[in-house]
């Protein structure tokens, strides 16, 4: 059975953020950032141990996938199967805050 898989607002901020930023430049590579960052999480429902440990936390449910520059952090929820997606994190950007 998948996962459901839900944006933190946090997580909302950041992708909006992250397509007000590239659309200055170029709308169109914007929107295909934001859809490719959106389907990676989507993939997640499926494969919710997909992504590695965060090595800020020592949490194996806290855990990360890389979509290069964007970091996609988001939290396992076994018990219900829920797949609760905390930031979409730029490499260039200080330490991880969740």
């Amino acid at each position: 059975m998948d996962y459901n898989v839900i944006l933190s607002p946090k997580a909302v901020g950041d992708l909006e953020a992250i397509v007000r930023y590239i659309a200055l430049n170029n709308p169109e590579a914007a929107s295909s950032v934001g859809q490719n960052l959106l389907n990676k999480t989507k993939e997640l429902g499926r494969f919710p141990f997909f992504g590695q440990m965060v090595p800020e936390f020592n949490d194996p449910s806290i855990r990360q996938v890389i979509l290069k520059p964007y970091r996609i952090v988001y939290r396992v929820e076994e018990d219900k199967k829920l797949i609760s997606v905390a930031r979409f994190w730029h490499s260039s950007q200080e330490s991880l805050e969740l």
